[in-house]
């Protein structure tokens, strides 16, 4: 099983002027979404690039087949104009083309900006495992997310072109464990991280601040999800769980009470409320970069500081990434 190293390379900032592509590793993005999306890339000065299968349909619910999304996805790594690599949506498919892409070619393309959530955790993975890159847990331009909360956009813009800026992330809720740790953030969509348990890529690097979050799962299936991290091991890897948000995943109450069950009993720190996810407010959580957490059972207590920028700033064309 490949695991990411302990260290990762930061990618460089975006300036204005840049070329980013937008690609559709999962499911096809709609139309109008995507519009709006491009819009608000192109509010920030960038050039926008759509890769040809975005809004293609394959099986009622894959943008293109497998072949073509990872030809979408290695193009636009590929191309030394392209300085950020945006997934369009998540919906369900990534898993189906990581292993089509080739690896060495992308790693000697050299680090960019590598964006998107949800489905798009089991490339996250792939992304720290095969690249040593670090990359972007984000808000995707074909969502309505991306247009509809300025606090989502205005956190990746400042990210994306001023990363000295972003020190830390909230979590304001009660931590369900107090505690401190420090670890690279890793982690992302609870149920593609189980699912990805048995490939070749590890979701959940040793050490490591263990980002959660999950839409649409009953407490049963949260509880069968967790419990499948638990068996497979790699919950028991995390230095601590930093939990965002559980949408239409039922009632509050009954989703605490799961968490704190699966979770409590690993004896590492637990903090709750970070914004990002699927809920109203999707914050940028740049996973493969070291973080130090203070989990605290007072409301607003709890810290989550960034060790490192997110995004290089002191050079433009840094060495290819480690493979």
């Amino acid at each position: 099983m490949t695991s990411a190293p302990a260290v990762t390379t930061a990618p460089p900032a975006l300036r204005p002027g840049d070329t980013v592509a937008v690609t559709a590793p999962a499911g096809p993005a709609d139309s109008m979404l995507l519009y709006d999306g491009m819009s608000v890339l192109r509010s920030w000065d960038l050039r926008v690039r759509v890769m040809p299968h975005v809004e293609d349909g394959y099986l009622g619910h894959l943008a293109g087949t497998d072949q073509q999304r990872a030809q979408d996805l290695q193009t636009a790594w590929l191309d030394p104009q392209v300085r950020a690599v945006f997934c369009a949506r998540g919906g369900y498919g990534s898993q189906r083309m990581v292993d089509l892409l080739d690896w060495d070619l992308m790693a000697a393309a050299g680090p960019k900006v590598f964006a998107g959530s949800s489905d798009i955790t089991a490339l996250h993975g792939a992304f720290a495992a095969r690249l040593n890159l670090a990359t972007l847990h984000a808000p995707m331009p074909a969502t309505q997310a991306f247009t509809g909360n300025a606090r989502t956009t205005d956190h990746l813009h400042t990210l994306l072109f001023h990363p000295d800026r972003v020190r830390s992330l909230p979590v304001p809720l009660r931590a369900l464990v107090a505690g401190r740790a420090q670890g690279m953030l890793a982690g992302g969509n609870a149920s593609l991280l189980a699912a990805s348990a048995g490939t070749g890529d590890t979701p959940v690097p040793d050490g490591c601040l263990l980002v959660l979050e999950e839409t649409g799962e009953e407490p049963y299936a949260l509880d069968r999800i967790l419990t499948q991290l638990l068996r497979a091991g790699l919950l028991q890897r995390a230095a601590a769980v930093v939990l965002g948000d559980f949408t239409d995943c039922g009632p509050p109450e009954e989703i605490h009470s799961v968490l704190t069950d699966r979770l409590a009993g690993l004896n590492i720190p637990v903090a709750a409320g970070l914004p990002a996810g699927h809920g109203p407010v999707q914050l940028t959580v740049p996973l493969g970069t070291p973080a130090r957490l203070e989990a605290s059972t007072a409301p607003g207590a709890s810290r989550l500081a960034l060790l490192r920028s997110p995004l290089r700033t002191d050079e433009r064309n840094p060495s290819p990434c480690a493979s």
